[in-house]
């Protein structure tokens, strides 16, 4: 059994969960323990392919921290000089390398939701509330895998007739490269007008229309509520007591650690593990199962 088998009530609150303490924690243990959890499941998911896209993002981390301490000279602690003679320092340099994790961290999260949230989940959520937008949100993730799709289609196809886009010298490839996109362009307004025209035919955002379901509350889904709430309440009495905070001008303060401080490290890091361990239990099940079979 998958996360994306569980009510889709409860996987937008995990989700948000996560991605909110990953924007508005400050605390560098928490944001590792936030990024590397969200590394470890988006992996399970995607396999090697979400192995070379998490990795890509690392240097890109890098990147923007010296970028962010070249043109931002708070702190005491410098370091040297750079062309321009401005001082880089060692608080600049950790505050870009803690901006840089948390956005890797949200792009990491959110490769997460599109792998799990499907377009039958996004219609229930919005469904009553905002039919246009929910609407727009299911054409949308159905999009990106179809878009992916028809882009092998046309490459195959002009890599054919000798206008692939590594086909030729430079100024041919990207001559071709232009060409493929402006198709590619140009089918996908095809597709979303197409997908307009059905949607409004069957009824669709008019007042009173309902969409079946077939999500159900159940006991799995109330389990995991009260586990995921009890590692909130944990991660909420670390926010209280000021353990997620953290000062990066004009030093680097950190809150001391204490004892209770790996209580809520803990938590939070359960909080992020839940679905990983939810779906490796799952496969431990399935492959007893087949052995006793």
């Amino acid at each position: 059994m998958g996360f994306e088998q569980c009510h889709p009530a409860v996987i937008f609150i995990y989700f948000a969960a996560v991605i909110t303490g990953m924007v508005a924690f400050q605390n560098p243990i928490f944001l590792a323990i936030g990024f590397l959890c969200a590394v470890a499941y988006s992996v399970k998911r995607g396999g090697r392919r979400a192995a070379i896209f998490d990795l890509a993002l690392l240097p890109l981390v890098a990147a923007f921290a010296l970028y962010y301490s070249s043109y931002n000279h708070f702190g005491m602690t410098v370091l040297k000089k750079n062309m321009i003679d401005n001082a880089m320092t060692l608080e600049s340099l950790v505050y870009g390398l803690v901006l840089g994790i948390t956005a890797a961290g949200v792009c990491v999260w959110f490769s997460c939701v599109h792998s799990v949230v499907t377009g039958d989940q996004v219609v229930y959520l919005l469904g009553r509330a905002s039919p246009r937008l929910s609407l727009f949100l299911a054409i949308a993730l159905r999009m990106v895998p179809r878009i992916k799709k028809q882009m092998k289609k046309i490459e195959i196809a002009q890599r054919g007739i000798g206008r692939g886009a590594g086909q030729g010298g430079l100024v041919r490839r990207l001559r071709n490269g232009i060409r493929i996109l402006s198709m590619l362009i140009t089918w996908m307004i095809e597709a979303m007008t197409t997908a307009s025209v059905s949607m409004r035919s069957r009824g669709s955002g008019l007042r009173g229309r309902c969409a079946f379901s077939i999500y159900r509350f159940d006991n799995r889904d109330r389990a995991y509520v009260v586990a995921m709430f009890a590692c909130l309440t944990l991660t909420l009495m670390g926010v209280i007591l000021g353990q997620t905070d953290a000062v990066y001008d004009p030093r680097i303060l950190l809150p001391t650690p204490t004892p209770i401080s790996y209580l809520f490290f803990g938590g939070y890091a359960m909080l992020c593990l839940m679905p990983l361990l939810l779906e490796l239990w799952a496969d431990h099940r399935f492959r007893s199962a087949r052995r006793r079979l």
